[in-house]
C-alpha cells in the first residue's frame, strides 16, 4: 500500500470493518501524496474524508496560545475517522463531523488545561511521571485528545461502559497512544479506593459526567498531594460555585475561581473550576458505589 494504487480488497464492507488498514493511507491520500486524482477519488469513495471547519493556521488554536504539530494534527485527522468508524457500531458521540468534533470536542477538551499547554504549568507536563485521569471517559474525550496534546503524559481513562472502553482502547492503539494509556472498566468510586488509583494524579478530568458536586466525590480521592481536578461545566453561576466551595471542604479540598470561555463557531459557553487539595482526602470519600450520585454532597447546614 505504499503508493496507494488500486488494491485488490477495494470493498467498502473491508476497510469499515477493519479501520486499522485504511485510517493513516487516508491521511496521506487527504494530501494527495504519490497519488493521482483518479485513484485518490477512489479511494476516497471507499474510505470517506475527514472533515474540519474552515482552520486557518492559528484558529481556533490561537485561542489555546497553542498549535499541535504536524503529528499531533495528523493524529486529531485520524481520530476523527475512527470515531466515525466506531459511532456505526456503538452510539460513542454525536460530535464527529466539522466544527461538532474540532470545536465541540476537540478544543472543547483541551482548553482548560491551558496551563499545562503553554502557561504556567506547562513544564510539569514533561515530567516523565505525568499522570491523568479522564473519568467517564465515554468516546474517549476529553483523555484521547489530552494523551495527543501532551505526548510525555501518562493518562488512565475509567468508564463502566466496557464496549465503549474497547472501542476507545482500539482506538488509543491505532493512535500509537496504547503504551502511554491504561484503561480501568469500572464505577469512578471503586477506581477512588483502590491503592493504585486514590492520590495517584498530578491531573484528573471528567467532562459532560454527573453534576458538579459527584464529579468533585470522583475526582478528589485520585489528586495526589500537588494534584489539580478540573470540572468541565457548562452554565456556572455564583451560587453553584458557593456550593462547590463548601462541598469541596468537606473532601479537604478547595475550589479555585472558575475560569469562563465562549467556544467558537457559536457552540455555547463553557466553564473550567479547579479543585485542589489542601489535606489527605478523608477516607469516607468516595462513598459506596451510586450512593454520590444518589445522594449528592450539600454544603453543611
Amino acid at each position: 500500500m505504499e503508493a496507494f494504487a488500486k488494491p485488490p480488497e477495494c470493498r467498502p464492507q473491508f476497510f469499515r470493518a477493519c479501520p486499522c488498514l485504511h485510517t493513516k493511507a487516508l491521511i496521506k491520500i487527504g494530501s494527495g501524496a504519490g497519488v493521482n486524482q483518479a485513484d485518490r477519488a477512489l479511494w476516497l469513495a471507499i474510505l470517506g474524508k475527514p472533515t474540519c471547519p474552515a482552520l486557518s493556521n492559528d484558529f481556533p488554536w490561537d485561542l489555546l496560545a497553542w498549535q499541535p504539530n504536524s503529528q499531533q494534527l495528523q493524529q486529531l485527522q485520524e481520530l476523527q475517522l475512527l470515531l466515525r468508524h466506531w459511532n456505526q457500531q456503538l452510539n460513542l458521540t454525536r460530535l464527529v463531523e466539522g466544527p461538532d468534533y474540532w470545536i465541540g470536542q476537540v478544543f472543547d477538551s483541551l482548553w482548560p488545561l491551558q496551563p499545562w499547554l503553554t502557561g504556567e504549568l506547562s513544564s510539569a507536563t514533561c515530567a516523565q511521571k505525568f499522570s491523568v485521569v479522564d473519568v467517564g471517559t465515554g468516546g474517549g474525550f476529553p483523555g484521547l485528545a489530552i494523551a495527543i496534546a501532551l505526548p510525555n503524559a501518562q493518562l488512565t481513562l475509567v468508564d463502566s461502559v466496557g464496549r465503549k472502553l474497547e472501542a476507545v482502547g482500539a482506538m488509543a492503539k491505532e493512535l500509537g497512544l496504547g503504551e502511554r494509556l491504561s484503561l480501568r472498566c469500572e464505577r469512578a468510586e471503586k477506581s477512588g479506593r483502590e491503592r493504585s488509583c486514590r492520590g495517584q494524579f498530578q491531573l484528573a478530568v471528567a467532562r459532560a459526567v454527573a453534576p458538579a458536586a459527584v464529579v468533585a466525590e470522583y475526582l478528589v480521592p485520585l489528586l495526589a498531594p500537588n494534584g489539580t481536578a478540573l470540572l468541565y461545566r457548562g452554565q456556572w453561576s455564583a451560587a453553584n460555585q458557593a456550593e462547590l466551595v463548601e462541598i469541596a471542604r468537606q473532601l479537604k479540598a478547595e475550589a479555585g475561581e472558575p475560569r469562563a470561555i465562549e467556544l467558537p463557531e457559536g457552540k455555547g459557553q463553557r466553564h473550567v473550576i479547579p479543585l485542589t487539595p489542601v489535606a489527605a482526602c478523608p477516607t469516607t470519600y468516595p462513598r459506596a458505589v451510586g450512593i454520590p450520585a444518589k445522594q449528592p454532597l450539600r454544603p453543611a447546614p
